[in-house]
């Protein structure tokens, strides 16, 4: 064979040779077809003896008709067998007067081993000469052509085929052998006159020599690798699948998706039918016996607006029990049925019935495959592969290639369906028990990530939250109520708001999961106690980190209660974690908490996690909190683009837990933007440190708060020098807001009263309160302070 080939040219036939030999024995007529045989041209022949022309003698005939094999002498010296049929010739008189004779080759066998070696090989052979001339043809070669070697041999390859791009390659080829005297491998893609398809053949071609050494013919070997071929290709097909189906969580995308994929190159026509409730939020029910209903959510063909379908988008079609869709569901592999069954060609007529404008596209339709959208052993829907311009009937191989391609893609449709379930209920809980939205901030840059777990268990309890404090100071929680179900968000929730709550009291680290330590206590007596909705979380167990970061001083204080330890991206690129005492979970009680502080740069990146980012079954925690200290030094442009990278390199493929990440890059508020003064416990000095404040002010150009200002440090500093004790300090903070902060060593908090109308004093923290934002108090290592805030946004 010879690999795009084509067809052979119209008015080729097999070779028969026509003689008359008259009474004597001479040959008096011969034709162009002897001469193809034995190479004798006419000229040469006739007017011979017969006999001369004979490899072997002749048995008597008799005068009669006959048909027996004869050897014949070719030109060249070769004995050729031809099947010849004689007739004699008669006179009027019933006289002898010769006998005209019919010839064609004999198929006879090969009379050396090697010959027939050559002649019954499993792959076609043929010999050319440099001419490009047929010289011999093996069994093979003639099936894939067509036609009998007589055809071909003496021929030039060029002349036996179609003008096409293939065939000019291939005499190429054969030119160059003959040229270079160097054999060549050439690999096509083409059909054959007696072949249905396109072949993949792997053509080996040398040159063969002479005694001399000259290039005297080239002979080829092609070999038939078309079963690899099409095995390659839907290999390819797979591959490219992974990559271009599922690309986005939405069901009918990855339905489109697989459409596409499979459009023209394995049907002329697709379509995918989902069963309505994996669509919506509904638990799968079982399959149907007898008709399924489904909806169509995807289909396409090579034709501009898909005139095939019968079926609209969005439309249900009905299958009864016998149809091959139908018989894929229940059964749960892949149905093929083609032209001529009766399921098939009801199925056709109910198409065209339904959709008679859709009629003349479907004509040709036949071979079908259909096959079950199957995931996590949960029937979603069918995939109808249908073919009509492709000539090849559906077969076992692309079966099983169907159902691959089937399996992956319902993976990814039940991914989708999962996802747009478990989305819309952790939307819902997030909505309800998360922050709506982080409050506005200057201390921090902050970006967040919360995973639900796709867990049958549930939604755990995981939550974070970002916490304004005094002073520019800004509060980072992360928290993990172990378990799931509606319990563990409950109880998040509960947790969330005490720390807020205590966040609110400005505690220290420390001191803040000592009082919620007792709270988590005190909601596990819930449970002994017998009231109803309670739950053991000191069974369960509970996790909180808290930090707290102040601008001002770049300084980090944070305590841990059993949760994992931050990670920290220095501005040099460095990544580390940070050393800190776990301390026990919540719940248990009675053990101390340990805070750390460290001074940070400023643009440095903290990060706080749950557990459900490093832990999972089979995972190495100090391997998972490697690569996340890794993850956070790869290049990023947001603190957004950040979450994702860590998210994508250290969450397990497969999360068995909720995950919180919370980002924060720090920044700090510069000597320029704030200012101090150490205040002498006289009340004389109250004057001087007012002014001080308003030429601060007037420097930062914020005359217009000045009024406020002034009044609030007079009765603050007063406060202090009256009521509490050295040292005083003075400072005020430029920020979103204008703080205004008076320290002392005294621990005594102050609160408001009602003056009554003629007490001289008690007034002071009533206008402050009433002039300001906010303002309260905060216990210190050395005391307390006293703050308000102003805002600066535009009114």
């Amino acid at each position: 064979m010879h690999p795009g080939k084509g067809t052979i040219l119209d008015g080729m036939e097999h070779v028969v040779a026509a003689a008359v030999i008259d009474a004597r024995g001479i040959v008096t007529g011969w034709s162009e077809g002897a001469r193809l045989l034995t190479g004798h041209p006419a000229e040469e022949a006739v007017g011979r003896a017969a006999a001369d022309l004979l490899a072997e003698d002749l048995p008597a005939a008799g005068g009669q008709a006959w048909s027996r094999p004869v050897v014949v002498r070719h030109r060249d010296g070769h004995p050729v067998t031809l099947a010849v049929t004689a007739c004699p010739l008669l006179g009027t008189g019933g006289e002898a007067l010769g006998w005209t004779l019919t010839a064609e080759r004999a198929a006879s066998p090969e009379p050396t081993l090697a010959g027939r070696a050559f002649q019954q090989a499993s792959m076609s052979m043929s010999v050319f000469d440099p001419g490009q001339r047929y010289l011999r043809l093996n069994e093979v070669a003639c099936k894939v052509m067509g036609v009998s070697e007589d055809v071909l041999l003496g021929r030039r390859f060029p002349d036996t085929v179609e003008e096409a791009e293939h065939s000019k390659g291939f005499n190429w080829h054969l030119r160059q052998v003959v040229e270079t005297g160097r054999p060549l491998r050439y690999e096509s893609c083409t059909g054959a006159p007696s072949l249905n398809r396109e072949h993949a053949w792997t053509t080996e071609m040398w040159p063969v020599r002479d005694a001399s050494g000259e290039v005297a013919g080239v002979a080829l070997a092609a070999f038939d690798n078309s079963d690899q071929y099409w095995a390659r290709r839907r290999l390819a097909m797979l591959n490219e699948a992974a990559a271009s189906i599922g690309t986005t969580l939405d069901v009918v995308r990855t339905a489109e998706e697989v459409v596409e994929l499979l459009v023209p190159r394995f049907a002329d026509f697709v379509s995918v039918d989902l069963l309505d409730w994996v669509l919506g939020a509904d638990e799968p029910p079982p399959v149907p016996e007898g008709e399924i209903v489904l909806r169509r959510v995807a289909h396409g063909s090579g034709r501009d607006g898909t005139p095939e379908a019968a079926v609209r988008l969005g439309g249900t079609d009905t299958h009864p029990p016998f149809s091959p869709p139908a018989r894929a569901l229940r059964e749960g592999h892949a149905i093929r049925s083609k032209a001529g069954e009766p399921d098939f060609m009801c199925w056709l007529a109910e198409r065209d019935t339904r959709a008679p404008g859709g009629s003349p596209y479907r004509r040709g339709a036949h071979s079908m495959i259909s096959v079950p959208l199957r995931a996590r052993g949960t029937t979603l829907g069918v995939l109808v592969g249908v073919r009509i311009a492709h000539p090849d009937d559906y077969e076992a191989d692309d079966a099983v290639f169907a159902e691959e391609l089937a399996s992956r893609a319902a993976v990814c449709i039940d991914n989708a369906r999962r996802f747009a379930r478990e989305r819309t209920t952790a939307l819902a809980l997030q909505h309800s028990l998360l922050p709506r939205g982080l409050p506005g901030q200057a201390a921090v840059e902050v970006a967040h990530r919360y995973l639900p777990s796709g867990s049958t268990a549930g939604l755990g309890g995981d939550w974070f939250d970002v916490i304004p404090l005094s002073g520019s100071r800004v509060a980072l929680v992360v928290g993990d109520v172990v378990g799931h179900g509606i319990p563990s968000s409950a109880t998040m929730g509960r947790l969330c708001m005490a720390v807020r709550t205590l966040a609110d009291v400005d505690l220290p680290p420390d001191e803040l999961l000592t009082h919620l330590d007792d709270l988590v206590t005190h909601l596990a007596g819930y449970q002994e106690g017998g009231q109803e909705g309670g739950q053991e979380i000191a069974e369960l167990g509970a996790t909180c980190l808290y930090a707290v970061y102040d601008p001002v001083s770049r300084r980090l204080a944070l305590a841990a209660a059993g949760h994992p330890a931050p990670a920290l991206l220095l501005p040099d690129g460095r990544a580390e974690l940070v050393r800190v005492t776990p301390g026990p979970p919540l719940g248990v009680g009675g053990l101390p908490f340990e805070a750390v502080e460290l001074e940070l740069p400023e643009g440095a990146v903290v990060a706080l996690y749950t557990d459900g980012l490093i832990e999972d079954r089979d995972r190495d925690v100090d391997r998972a909190t490697g690569e996340l200290c890794s993850a956070l030094t790869a290049p990023a442009d947001t603190l957004d683009a950040l979450c994702d990278t860590v998210l994508k390199a250290v969450l397990p493929e497969e999360p068995g837990d909720d995950v919180a990440l919370l980002l924060a890059r720090t920044r700090a508020l510069g000597a320029d933007r704030v200012a101090t003064w150490d205040v002498d416990p006289d009340p004389a000095r109250v004057a001087a440190t007012r002014q001080a404040a308003t030429a601060q002010l007037a420097a930062w150009g914020l005359e217009e708060t000045a009024f406020v200002t002034e009044l609030v440090v007079s009765e603050l500093v007063t406060n202090a020098i009256r009521y509490g004790e050295p040292p005083i300090r003075l400072r005020l903070i430029r920020d979103r807001n204008l703080i205004c902060e008076v320290s002392d060593g005294s621990s005594t908090s102050p609160h408001l009263r009602r003056a009554h109308a003629f007490d001289e004093g008690g007034r002071g923290l009533l206008l402050v309160a009433q002039l300001t934002q906010r303002w309260g108090s905060r216990q210190t290592d050395r005391g307390k302070t006293i703050w308000a805030e102003q805002s600066l946004e535009p009114q």
